[in-house]
């Protein structure tokens, strides 16, 4: 049994790793992040368990541009929400960009240095 992994967390490469630790720790209403002393890299946890989100500095970051595949996407978080329009007034408000709101069930964002993300209606 100690050769099967379990899911741990999610890296996302970015510009500024507290900074972007510290929009996805607003979203989701989690503990303050622990954000190495060269700020390197940082790590979420959620506070009820599961997985952690981390965030790790790339020199030349460059966001990914949805939906174009020059620069893909790679991979997006959804998240779920009760209130879609409460959570996108809210998502908003702390940095996010809205890139498509067209479907009826969910809504695409991107976070303040570009990795898209979606809002789904639960």
């Amino acid at each position: 049994m100690g050769a099967i992994p379990t899911f741990g967390g999610v890296a996302f490469d970015c510009p500024d790793p507290g900074a972007l630790a510290g929009f996805y720790r607003s979203l989701l209403e989690w503990d303050e992040p622990k954000i190495a002393p060269d700020n390197h890299w940082a790590t979420l946890v959620d506070p009820r368990g599961g997985v952690r989100l981390e965030f790790q500095r790339v020199a030349d970051y460059r966001a990914p541009e949805w939906p174009s595949q020059d620069m893909p996407q790679q991979a997006h978080l959804d998240l779920d929400v009760p209130d879609l329009e409460a959570a996108h007034q809210r998502i908003l408000g702390l940095g996010a960009k809205l890139l498509d709101d067209s479907p009826e069930t969910f809504r695409v964002y991107a976070d303040p240095v570009g990795h898209p993300f979606c809002l789904c209606a639960c």
